[in-house]
């Protein structure tokens, strides 16, 4: 596609909506030119080999070794691409833009979607937190620091992992975070005050989510907290689709918003809020796409120009995806009740998570 990639995806989706895609009726002279391009295309003859970069897992789906390699081709890419891709926060999720700076820069919107995390976590110093998939320690590192919590961070990806070490000593933060490189269902300890898991409940999948439920109910503690923000799909949408499976999220589910409310609820957490972010995950994907064009001879020379076009189509289709409801992003605070029923948040408690958030 030569111009606008999200130009021209959005006209083509546009016109599959309103029309459905028929072929054109074509000239003898169209004919002749159509037939000439697929040759210069080499669309005719023997079919090409798939893709370098096209993901090949084996194994029954969601077992641990399959999971880790899905994590791997995605997350492992290098922390050098991420770095390069990313803002100063090395947040690889959706974030957030108070309405009243809604011209800030991506990091601190990053910054804002943190402090709102940890406000709705109700954190205080020296509270326990678990971060399930923590990335390269965007969560993590700014609840430790700017909350004094002590974290136990939980990550399938070696790179990522080696990463969220590095920073925890460069910062000063040994005494306070934990890095741990393993699968949640390996997680032995309890009673965490808070937990968190930002865009990792996509990889659990779908037979596997009840499970993944009842672990976030087992880790927290009577009244603790738990925090999930996960991307969903439209009752009638795919969700990641095809392409994003075979090149670039392998084995990715999504679920509608209230089919993943009705697990959580399930597994004995009682849901008490539901935000959706969907509009903020536009923004936060075109971010990143920008980086992209701005720095593409650096992304081809440290990937190559396969895995680069990949990203691209990537990133332009998932922010139109959001735009156009397709798919959304949602964060789900909930709670495990005490013995009595009671939850410990309060409606007063909520009307301040939004407070001065544009000042971070």
């Amino acid at each position: 596609m030569e111009g606008d990639l999200a130009h021209g995806l959005r006209a083509m989706w546009a016109a599959a909506r309103e029309r459905g895609l028929h072929a054109p009726k074509l000239s003898p002279a169209d004919w002749t030119r159509a037939i000439a391009e697929v040759l210069r295309l080499g669309v005719v003859g023997p079919r090409p080999p798939a893709p370098v970069t096209q993901a090949r897992l084996r194994g029954s789906m969601h077992s641990k070794a399959r999971d880790r390699a899905a994590i791997s081709h995605h997350y492992d890419l290098s922390n050098d691409f991420y770095r390069l891709l990313l803002d100063e926060t090395m947040a690889y999720s959706c974030g957030y833009w108070p309405d009243d700076k809604t011209e800030a820069a991506p990091a601190e919107a990053q910054r804002a979607k943190l402090e709102l995390i940890c406000r709705k976590l109700a954190l205080v110093p020296g509270a326990r937190l678990l971060d399930i998939g923590c990335g390269w320690g965007s969560l993590t590192l700014y609840a430790a620091q700017q909350h004094k919590v002590r974290v136990t961070a939980v990550t399938l990806a070696r790179e990522q992992a080696a990463y969220v070490r590095e920073q925890v000593r460069e910062r000063g933060l040994t005494d306070r975070v934990e890095v741990v490189c393993q699968d949640y269902r390996d997680i032995t300890g309890s009673a965490y005050d808070a937990v968190a898991t930002i865009e990792m409940g996509e990889h659990v999948g779908d037979d596997e989510y009840p499970a993944f439920a009842a672990a976030l109910h087992r880790l927290v503690r009577p009244q603790g907290r738990v925090l999930v923000q996960q991307m969903s799909r439209g009752t009638t949408a795919p969700g990641g689709g095809a392409f994003i499976e075979a090149y670039i999220a392998p084995d990715m589910h999504m679920r509608p918003m209230g089919e993943t409310v009705g697990l959580l609820e399930a597994a004995g957490l009682e849901v008490r809020s539901v935000e959706s972010l969907r509009e903020h995950y536009v923004r936060t994907i075109n971010a990143w796409h920008q980086t992209l064009e701005e720095r593409w001879p650096d992304f081809v020379r440290l990937v190559g120009e396969e895995t680069a076009r990949a990203w691209r189509l990537y990133l332009v289709g998932g922010a139109l995806a959001f735009e156009e409801r397709r798919m959304g992003v949602d964060q789900f605070l909930a709670v495990r009740p005490g013995a009595t029923g009671d939850s410990n948040l309060t409606g007063a408690e909520a009307g301040d998570w939004y407070r001065r958030l544009a000042e971070l």
